[in-house]
């Protein structure tokens, strides 16, 4: 037997299709039951949508920033005037600063530009002195930011949640936060610090009752702040995402390096998911695939093959970890650079995620980049006099993106920084 007889069999009939369907439509089937329970809370799905589009405009978070007197306003207002005034570097100088006059005559391949990442941007302040030392040193600022920070705390802390918002806007950047139902919240009861460790093996993220809890708690936010797009940790949560965008719900999800996926077989069901729930426009709410640090440069090359044939090449970014967290993680050194040069030239829609420093750089630091530091309060951190620490934490990621940068544009291979910083000409 060939393997094209093999293949044939691995066609799923009809009838598979409608007892999904059939469980989907009863209605006393219990998980959709309970789920759109949750989800009527909020209104319906214009209702939600129309909720979250006026929560999201700029004037409006500006609007709730200046009610609050918050202090990060006049960040936030300089950040906007240093955009208008054209402050920052443009990609054609970049370029030209870098490679000198042959740069005009290079063809850089603008269709797989690699989206330039960090993580973990926690606070709001820090994105301001990224900005800063961009502009002084004609440094790009990332055209994604990760946050990782308790929504609670921020949401609580003079405006942040709101200027970070107003900000990720004003540079036309992307962003995803974290919400505070996740596996580091005490849901499972039975599990703690190192002592336990092992038991976090068995499944991490939302256990029981704890995924209609992140429905909910993502909602809250969706309506609220605008908040469109954040992490997703369990296959459970995944599904509900996925849910919500077929109710018709604008919702976007990243999944992130803790699920685990490491192989192709991974991702293939993952996005196997996705075409089931996408719509009729053959969108997804999973526009972020972060897989595992263990994958290599084949592993993404097979799962763009059928990326593509399903129809999600530019709805699905691989968010590939350059570098690490120091700390907590994983064995230093880690650096994929050179993979990622190596991949960039002809597998599209990367996302470069860096949330560590340059490893030379981190080892000297008093305080270097520990991903732990991600779960810890902020009045812990700043009784603490670690702060600063962290701040230069996070600029060592910036230096970090910037080296991919260059060694991108050096191999004639393209960038995507803050659209609305960085014009092209």
């Amino acid at each position: 037997m060939d393997t094209k007889d093999l293949q044939e069999r691995l066609t799923i009939p009809e009838d598979r299709l409608r007892a999904i369907n059939d469980v989907l439509f009863d209605p006393n089937t219990q998980v959709i039951h309970d789920f759109l329970k949750v989800v009527a809370k909020y209104g319906t799905p214009e209702e939600i949508n129309t909720k979250a589009e006026q929560a999201r405009k700029l004037e409006n978070l500006i609007s709730r920033l200046q009610e609050q007197g918050s202090p990060y306003l006049a960040d936030l207002e300089w950040l906007i005037a240093a955009r208008d005034r054209g402050d920052f570097i443009t990609i054609a100088d970049y370029r030209r600063g870098l490679l000198g006059d042959k740069a005009a005559s290079m063809a850089f391949k603008d269709a797989l530009a690699v989206t330039l990442e960090i993580s973990a941007a926690q606070y709001f302040p820090w994105i301001i002195v990224e900005a800063k030392q961009a502009i002084a040193k004609r440094e790009v600022m990332p055209g994604r930011f990760i946050r990782v920070r308790k929504m609670k705390e921020s949401e609580a802390d003079q405006g942040d949640m709101l200027a970070f918002a107003a900000a990720m806007q004003v540079m036309g950047a992307s962003y995803v936060e974290t919400l505070d139902t996740k596996g580091t919240d005490g849901s499972n009861i039975h599990l703690g610090g190192p002592a336990t460790i092992t038991g976090y093996f068995g499944g991490v993220g939302q256990p029981n009752e704890h995924a209609l809890m992140w429905v909910d708690e993502f909602l809250y936010y969706f309506t609220t702040y605008g908040t469109k797009s954040v992490l997703n940790i369990n296959s459970g949560t995944v599904l509900l995402g996925y849910l919500l965008y077929k109710l018709g719900i604008d919702i976007e999800f990243k999944i992130s390096v803790f699920m685990g996926n490491d192989n192709p077989y991974a991702t293939l069901w993952t996005m196997i998911g996705a075409k089931l729930f996408s719509r009729n426009d053959g969108s997804s709410p999973l526009i972020g695939f972060n897989l595992s640090n263990s994958v290599n440069n084949q592993t993404l090359e097979i799962t763009a093959q059928f990326r593509k044939a399903l129809g999600f090449e530019d709805v699905v970014r691989f968010e590939h970890h350059i570098t690490e967290a120091y700390k907590s993680i994983v064995i230093q050194p880690y650096n994929r650079r050179d993979e990622l040069v190596t991949l960039a030239d002809h597998v599209a829609n990367i996302s470069a995620k860096h949330e560590g420093g340059e490893v030379e750089i981190e080892k000297g630091r008093d305080h270097p980049s520990d991903l732990l530091d991600y779960f810890r309060a902020k009045d812990e951190v700043c009784a603490c006099n670690e702060m600063e620490d962290l701040l230069l934490n996070y600029l060592d990621k910036h230096d970090s993106i910037n080296r991919t940068a260059r060694a991108l544009t050096e191999h004639g291979l393209s960038f995507v920084a803050a659209p609305n910083l960085h014009h092209h000409s």
